[in-house]
C-alpha cells in the first residue's frame, strides 16, 4: 500500500463548497438589483435582515470563534448611533456619517479593550454590560440628545424617501458583504487558527507563540465596529434615536439567540439564524409580548436538544460544509478521501478540525 493511501488527508474546501461560493456571489448580486422590482416595505425589510446578519455574525465571531461571550455589545450599537447624529449635526454629509462613526465606534474599542480583555469568562461578560449601562448614562447628558426625549438624523430628511430607502438598502447590503468577506478572509487565515486556539486553550496557545493579547484585541475592535455601522444603519432606517432604545440590552439578547438557533461557533450559522430571527420577527412581531415570550421558548428549546444550533447539527450529521474557514482531516480508510467531490463522510471516518463552539 502506498503512502499516499495511508496518510490522512487535509482538506479545506469541496466541490460543494466551491459551488456554494458562486451562490453566494449570485445571490448578492440578485440582492444588489432586487430594490428595482420589490415594494417600499420589502426594501426595508430586507435592510433590517442585512443589519440583523450583521450583529448575528460580529458576536458570533466574539464569542463563537474568541470565546469572549459578551452581553455588553449594545454598547457599540449605540454608539454607532450617537456618532452619526453628532458627525451629522456637524455639517457632515448623513450617509458618510453613518461610516465614519463606525470607524469611531472601532477607535473607542481599542482602549477599552485594554482593561476588558483583561477580564475572564463571567467577569468579561458583565463588564461588558456595566459598559454599556454607564455609557448610556453618559450619552444622556448630551444636549443634543435631550435625555431619553431623543433626537433625529433630520439631515436625511433633504432626501426623498424613495432616494434614502434605496440608498440605505444598498449601504447596508453593501456593509454586509464587506464584513463577512473581511470575517471570512480573516478566520481562513492564520489569525484565525490563533482565534480559535485561544478560544480552546488561551495558556496552551500562548506557550506555542500565539499573540494572545493582540489577537484578541483585533477580534474585538473588529466586532466593534461591525456592530457600529449596524447601529448607525438602524438609525439611518428609523432615524429618531431614544438613548433606552439604541442602548437596550434586548440587541444583545437578539444576536445572542440568532448565534444560539443557527449555530455557534459556525460561519454559516450565524447567517442562517439571522434568517430565522428575522422570519419570526415579520410573522410575529406585532403580537406583542407573546413574541418576546415565543423568542425565549425558542432559544430554551434548542438550548436542550439542539445545542449546536441548526447549522452545527446539519454539519456534525452530514459533514457539509458551504463556507469552510477551518480544515478537515479525512482518516486512511475513509473511500471518500481519494476524491474531492464534497461528498460528506461519516462521523467514524471522519475527524474535524473547524470552527466548534
Amino acid at each position: 500500500m502506498s503512502a499516499a493511501s495511508t496518510s490522512p488527508v487535509i482538506e479545506r474546501g469541496t466541490a460543494t463548497s466551491r459551488i456554494a461560493a458562486i451562490a453566494v456571489a449570485v445571490i448578492i448580486a440578485l440582492l444588489a438589483i432586487a430594490p428595482q422590482f420589490l415594494s417600499a416595505g420589502a426594501v426595508d425589510r430586507m435592510t433590517a435582515l442585512f443589519i440583523y446578519v450583521i450583529l448575528a455574525a460580529m458576536w458570533n465571531a466574539l464569542a463563537g470563534f474568541g470565546g469572549l461571550v459578551s452581553v455588553g455589545q449594545q454598547v457599540f450599537f449605540g454608539l454607532g448611533a450617537y456618532f452619526a447624529i453628532r458627525l451629522a449635526d456637524a455639517g457632515l454629509n448623513p450617509f458618510a456619517s453613518l461610516f465614519v462613526s463606525a470607524i469611531i465606534v472601532g477607535l473607542v474599542s481599542v482602549p477599552l479593550s485594554l482593561f476588558m480583555l483583561r477580564l475572564r469568562n463571567g467577569e468579561f461578560a458583565i463588564g461588558m454590560w456595566v459598559i454599556a449601562a454607564l455609557t448610556h448614562l453618559l450619552v444622556n447628558l448630551d444636549r443634543l440628545v435631550q435625555g431619553e426625549t431623543g433626537t433625529s438624523l433630520i439631515s436625511l430628511n433633504a432626501y426623498d424617501a424613495g432616494t434614502r430607502r434605496m440608498t440605505i438598502y444598498w449601504l447596508a447590503l453593501a456593509s454586509m458583504t464587506a464584513l463577512l468577506a473581511m470575517l471570512f478572509g480573516l478566520l481562513r487565515g492564520s489569525t484565525g487558527a490563533a482565534i480559535r486556539a485561544i478560544r480552546d486553550n488561551e495558556n496552551a496557545a500562548a506557550s506555542v507563540g500565539v499573540r494572545v493579547t493582540g489577537t484578541k484585541r483585533l477580534l474585538f475592535v473588529l466586532a466593534a465596529f461591525g456592530i457600529g455601522i449596524a447601529g448607525a444603519l438602524w438609525l439611518a432606517t428609523s432615524i429618531t434615536f431614544q438613548p433606552k432604545t439604541y442602548f437596550n440590552v434586548q440587541w444583545t439578547a437578539y444576536m445572542i439567540f440568532m448565534v444560539l438557533v443557527g449555530g455557534i461557533g459556525t460561519f454559516e450559522g450565524a447567517i442562517l439564524g439571522a434568517l430565522v430571527f428575522f422570519l419570526i420577527e415579520t410573522w410575529f412581531g406585532g403580537t406583542g409580548v407573546w413574541y418576546l415570550i415565543g423568542l425565549g421558548a425558542t432559544a430554551v428549546l434548542f438550548s436542550l436538544f439542539l445545542p449546536r444550533g441548526l447549522w452545527g447539527t446539519v454539519e456534525e450529521r452530514f459533514g457539509l460544509r458551504l463556507l469552510p474557514v477551518g480544515y478537515r482531516v479525512r482518516l486512511p480508510g475513509n473511500p471518500a478521501a481519494a476524491a474531492d467531490d464534497g461528498t460528506a463522510p461519516s462521523p467514524r471516518q471522519t475527524t474535524q478540525h473547524q470552527e466548534k463552539a
